[in-house]
């Protein structure tokens, strides 16, 4: 049966070569994302553990920066680490020397004016040089460090992508007014943040506190051991020497690198789920492929299986032998799989470091597990999907398996299948239901769920959806297209489990392109109406991470054409033991700028003192117009605050409103995250200039119209769905490998059929457009049930949205669904071309000869 086995397999190659090729994508998809992500691992670990090779302890104050710190700025309690504090622990026994760090936000501004990188990881530090002038942290490549407040230097990859040189003026700014300096050096780095495409700008010591914290404040004091000193002991002489303060962390340099190496492998974790996600779709995909080959072999080889019955093998045997099959094809795929995998992550790693040349990179990492694992998931899904075919083998008696083909299948036939998919189908369909009544996150829950148990009843009833789905297409057929549109019909219902199969492919696919193309649209509909509706300002000034300084308020409030302007303060209070968001405005033109529904109170509530609260807390925590609520306050006071008023959820407002006077009383240097302005003339090309003069061109100032920020949500939306619809092309690929497949093995099952429809005048053309009708009508089919199945997933996916996004409903972009249904048949038309030509090309007497 071994022998038997190998001779199948090699009989059947010509067949079967589509099925493995199907094995070995999913397989080259699970290698590419393993070898991949792991060089990019290494390489990532490799470099950045170089930042801390002379840092033998780093003691951090967590809040330096914070808004939090801020509110305690004035309160001479508060302890900071200072020139005094670097002194006190290079004096400590066993320590070389010891050194402040600063660091934050700082852009760069290239020779237009725009910002150098992402704002997230545009990076400031301080330049501090040994008794040569030299920092060892950043070696120079050209220059020198800086010295005074108009000097700064530049990493290399920065310099090179700006095009500036040793003696350029650059502008840099953090959250204040933009200012010029002179570079005097660039140096090279292992920063994460440069490595992400970010920028690095030294400055000297007392201008990057003066930018960045407070003159006389460092964020952080790297320590040195002495030689022969072990950094293990070091902590224990720190920790006394600091500031009594339970915001002040002491860490060793092996704590830090490992802390850093364990960030890197969850950035790696993360990204690395996400691809083998998609890789375990386009796997799954390729199961039906397989099982449908092997239905179709043992379905040609009835005599075959029948006469080794009748000649003594026994069920097992035969069991055996096909699934010996399988796993022939299984290890040879996952092979090619591997070999292939391995040149789609050097490809990758190719990629990634053309799009972002500062990236770390090393050798290709193809370590022992990703050999085993890919081997084994290729071997196992092979062999799996061959299971059921393999046991329906067995059951061929000797003597009644003595006839071609496996038949269609009859309506008793799929009676069982009926029952069993319409139990599983509304199960999942009412977890679905359930979780979209659910609102938040919980609600995912129950739709996850349901979702898998709904597709596993709609791929068991796709047989009988095959029938009554393709019985209305027949009439139209037979009209437009005669003879052949009739036999192609036909055809696709004669076998509705072949059909099924073969369109259950498709469905994954456009089921997953469905929804998250329903989902995208709902909630880009959703935030363009927030910003339409949610405010009336003109523009929204914002700075990234750092917040506005107050100079800048003052300045953008004072600029030409501003007839109405509010910051917003943003701070965390604890109202009755729960830290929420408070949002604070400027009163007095709250109603200029800003869009709100009242349903009790008015926002002239705002000018007493008292706070806005939208529906949802006040529903939760049962308040109303008058209701006081308990308050504590980060420097752990305590108070009370009244409702004065009711507003209806809206996205562009924090849970709790407050103005600005009443948030200063208690916390007078809160963060402030924006900034609303309202022109004479409306949003005008003037105001936007006028607001970024006022910056004195700071480069990480965004200034952004209603216009702007509906384009902005747009596009994010538009290139996520890309990246999505990228990742999900692989198992869209499988599935037209599927259609071909099942095409060109259904020719030669019907090799003598095809003769005899020649033999009675049907031509050469009428047969290729049989075979591609036929395939037209799975693919078309796949795609409707995929659409339909997409989209009820989607609605209940944005039903749970509502209380993260309020506004949200269900948008079905109708003009790309009926582009996915057509692209199908477009598909299943270019997936019939060569068993077409094939079934068109065989010679009538030689395919009605019996055999």
């Amino acid at each position: 049966m071994y022998r038997t086995a190998l001779r199948n397999v090699l009989a059947h190659k010509g067949r079967l070569v589509l099925t493995a090729l199907a094995v070995m994508l999913g397989t080259a998809f699970v290698a590419g994302t393993l070898v991949f992500s792991d060089t990019a691992d290494r390489a990532m670990r490799n470099s950045n553990s170089e930042n801390y090779t002379d840092v033998s302890v780093l003691v951090t104050d967590e809040a330096a920066g914070s808004s939090a710190m801020a509110a305690r700025k004035d309160k001479k309690s508060f302890a900071q680490l200072t020139d005094a504090t670097v002194a006190r622990l290079a004096a400590l026994p066993g320590v070389e020397r010891a050194r402040g760090l600063v660091t934050g936000f700082v852009g760069v501004a290239d020779k237009s004016g725009d910002l150098i990188g992402p704002v997230w990881s545009d990076r400031g530090a301080n330049f501090v040089p040994d008794a040569a002038g030299n920092d060892a942290r950043y070696p120079m490549t050209a220059g020198r460090g800086p010295r005074t407040g108009t000097e700064i230097a530049l990493d290399k990859e920065t310099a090179n992508r700006a095009g500036y040189s040793i003696g350029d003026t650059v502008r840099i700014a953090a959250n204040g007014p933009a200012v010029q300096a002179t570079l005097t050096g660039v140096f090279r780095t292992n920063d994460p943040m440069v490595a992400a495409g970010g920028t690095l700008t030294l400055m000297d010591t007392a201008s990057a506190q003066r930018m960045l914290l407070t003159p006389g404040q460092y964020d952080s004091i790297a320590v040195t051991a002495e030689p022969g000193v072990s950094e293990s002991a070091l902590p224990a002489e720190i920790t006394p020497v600091l500031p009594s303060d339970d915001r002040f962390t002491v860490e060793t340099g092996r704590q830090l690198k490992d802390d850093q190496a364990e960030r890197i492998a969850q950035r790696s974790k993360g990204m690395r789920t996400a691809l083998l996600t998609f890789a375990g779709i386009s796997l799954f995909v390729g199961m039906f492929i397989i099982a449908n080959t092997f239905t179709m072999l043992i379905a040609q080889r009835t005599r075959e299986l029948a006469l080794l019955r009748a000649l003594g093998a026994g069920r097992s045997q035969v069991t055996t032998s096909v699934l010996i099959e399988a796993h022939v094809i299984g290890v040879t795929a996952a092979a090619a799989g591997l070999l292939v995998g391995i040149g789609l992550g050097a490809g990758l790693n190719a990629g990634m470091k053309a799009l972002n040349p500062t990236m770390p990179t090393g050798a290709l990492v193809v370590t022992p597990t990703t050999v085993g694992v890919v081997l084994a998931v290729g071997t196992l899904i092979t062999v799996l999907s061959a299971a059921l075919p393999a046991l329906r083998a067995s059951r061929i008696p000797p003597l009644a398996a003595m006839r071609d083909g496996d038949g269609p299948a009859g309506p008793k036939a799929l009676v069982g299948r009926t029952i069993v998919g319409t139990l599983l189908t509304a199960a999942g369909l009412g977890l679905i239901a359930l979780g979209a009544s659910i609102k938040g996150h919980r609600g995912s829950y129950p739709i996850e769920f349901g979702a898998v148990l709904a597709l596993i009843g709609v791929f068991v009833l796709l047989p009988l959806l095959a029938r009554a789905a393709t019985a209305p297409v027949g009439p139209a057929l037979a009209r437009l297209f005669g003879t052949p549109g009739r036999l192609a019909r036909l055809n696709a219902v004669r076998n509705p489990r072949r059909t099924a199969a073969t369109a259950a492919a498709l469905t994954i696919g456009l089921t997953l392109i469905t929804a998250l193309s329903v989902i995208g649209g709902s909630v880009t509909k959703a935030r363009n109406t927030a910003v339409t509706n949610g405010w009336r300002a003109d523009y929204i000034v914002v700075m990234g991470h750092n917040g506005l300084a107050p100079q800048l308020v003052s300045a953008i409030a004072a600029a030409p054409g501003v007839v109405a302007a509010s910051p917003t303060a943003r701070v965390y209070w604890e109202l009755d033991g729960t830290t929420v968001p408070v949002e604070g405005r400027d009163a007095d033109s709250f109603d200029r700028l800003v869009d709100v529904t009242m349903r009790g109170g008015s926002t002239e509530a705002l000018k007493q003192g008292r706070a806005l609260i939208n529906a949802e807390v006040a529903a939760s925590r049962r308040l109303s117009v008058g209701s006081t609520v308990r308050v504590r306050y980060p420097d752990a006071s305590t108070g009370t605050i009244t409702v004065g008023g009711v507003f209806e959820d809206n996205p562009m407002l924090a849970s709790v409103l407050m103005s600005n006077a009443a948030i200063a009383e208690r916390q007078p240097h809160a963060y402030i995250s924006d900034m609303l302005v309202k022109g004479t003339d409306g949003a005008t090309a003037a105001l936007k200039q006028a607001i970024k003069d006022a910056t004195g061109g700071n480069p990480m100032v965004d200034v952004s119209s209603k216009q702007d920020m509906r384009e902005q949500s747009g596009r994010t939306v538009t290139l996520g769905l890309r990246i999505m619809y990228t990742l999900l092309a692989m198992s869209v690929l499988i599935a037209i490998l599927g259609v071909i497949n099942t095409l060109a093995m259904s020719v030669v099952e019907r090799r003598h059929e095809i003769g005899m429809l020649r033999a009675i005048g049907l031509d050469r053309g009428g047969v290729r457009l049989m075979v591609r009708l036929e395939s037209v009508v799975i693919s078309v089919f796949g795609a409707v049930v995929g659409v339909a199945l997409g989209t009820f997933l989607a609605w209940a996916a944005v039903s749970t949205l509502s209380t993260s996004i309020p506004g949200i409903r269900t948008v079905i972009p109708y003009g790309r669904v009926l582009l996915f249904v057509l692209l199908a048949g477009l598909v299943g038309m270019i997936a019939a071309w060569w068993p077409a030509r094939r079934a068109a090309g065989l010679d009538i007497l030689a395919s009605i000869a019996p055999r």
